[in-house]
């Protein structure tokens, strides 16, 4: 029996991002009885902690860490890690592999995993994207980033990117530790539309949306995603369609700030809708959308984007290097440069049925021939 233990994610099946998602849908499309999965999991509650649940045969060992912003999740981080090595002695588990997902354990990273190699537990690692470029840290965070992927590349065996320019990057940048490098992206699945129902009904009617009569934008409300840029860029059209916004929103600073800059509250198509985790929902969402904007400027491979090219029709991407790599010739393209997202909404506006037609199935063979979950799972197993 092989052992994985996939260390980073905040748990299995758990309704937060790109990373759960992730781990979610590679351990059921993965499909080897000879292959037990464990996952530590996030736990704010200190009676749960320690516990092990059972999910699908996924062994999940509670870890507790205390709620503090981005903080959190590096002590998360360094805990699990530190638990699964006691995990690993109490369970007896033999022929071992440890996958850590993102770079947050900086300088405590050799210490932790020196003990397990010792074991012939092989350690691989995948940095996600470069959280150092993110405009939401300061100077001192994106510090501790690049000080943590620097410890966290050097000492693990095998480096897996999401992305192939971050595996370019990687490769470059860190040459001289002389890595195994492999480029292994997300999946989506290409599935039967959704069906109408009473609570998707319930939502479309409270924000009076309408079937293929807006843009959406599917996004961690942060300054790197572009809504700066967008919104202005949209408040400048003559579409008479909206603008629907599903995100993580928080009236913090930068929402304040955005508000400031964009007057978007004056704009009666822009419909901030929050976050929405019934994938059901948010499935019909794309499926129904116009087009589907992605602003995203930093990262890898994202699955939002992926779910996008799956089932929505028209996809505008923000011109970046992950999303090229996706999105290829399926997709549209836009920049910085004022006026640019403008005229491409009111090109894409006044699309006939056989040009939308033409972009929806590019959009549905780029994930046919590069991103469905059995690809993935492959070229997983080929390397595990």
């Amino acid at each position: 029996m092989k052992n994985i233990i996939i260390i980073g994610a905040r748990g299995y099946k758990a309704s937060y991002g790109g990373w759960e998602t992730f781990v979610t849908n590679l351990i059921q499309n993965y499909r080897d009885k000879d292959v037990a999965f464990h996952v530590p999991e996030w736990t704010s509650n200190k009676d749960s902690k320690n516990k092990i649940i059972k999910k699908d045969h996924v062994s999940c060992l509670q870890v507790y860490a205390p709620s503090l912003g981005f903080v959190t999740m590096f002590i998360y981080a360094i805990k699990a890690l530190f638990k699964m090595k006691k995990y690993i002695k109490k369970n007896h588990l033999t022929n071992t592999i440890i996958y850590v997902l993102g770079c947050r354990m900086g300088p405590f990273y050799p210490f932790l995993v020196h003990p397990l190699k010792r074991k012939d537990i092989k350690i691989y690692l995948n940095p996600d994207g470069l959280e150092w470029k993110r405009e939401k840290w300061s100077w001192w965070i994106k510090q501790c980033f690049k000080i943590s992927e620097y410890f966290m590349v050097k000492y693990s065996d095998e480096i897996i990117c999401d992305s192939a320019a971050i595996k370019n990057y990687i490769d470059n940048k860190y040459q001289k530790f002389h890595k195994k490098t492999h480029f292994i992206s997300y999946g989506a699945y290409l599935n039967n539309k959704i069906k109408n129902n009473e609570k998707i009904k319930n939502l479309m009617q409270k924000y009076d949306i309408k079937e293929n009569n807006y843009y959406l934008i599917v996004g961690r409300f942060v300054p790197e995603n572009n809504y700066e840029l967008i919104l202005k860029e949209f408040k400048n059209t003559n579409t008479k369609k909206d603008l629907v916004i599903v995100s993580n929103v928080e009236k913090n600073k930068f929402y304040y700030e955005l508000l400031n800059k964009t007057d978007f509250e004056s704009d009666s198509r822009i419909k901030f809708i929050g976050s929405v985790y019934d994938q059901e929902i948010l499935k019909y969402l794309r499926e129904n959308a116009f087009a589907y904007i992605h602003g995203h400027s930093a990262g890898g491979t994202n699955p939002s984007l992926l779910e996008a090219l799956a089932t929505t029709k028209i996809n505008i991407l923000y011109n970046a290097i992950y999303n090229v790599e996706v999105g290829e010739f399926a997709s549209l393209y836009f920049s910085r440069q004022e006026g640019d997202l403008k005229k491409l909404i009111e090109k894409v506006d006044k699309f006939d049925y056989q040009m939308i037609n033409k972009y929806e199935k590019l959009a549905k063979n780029r994930i046919k021939e590069a991103y469905t979950w059995d690809l993935v799972v492959e070229k997983y197993k080929k390397i595990w």
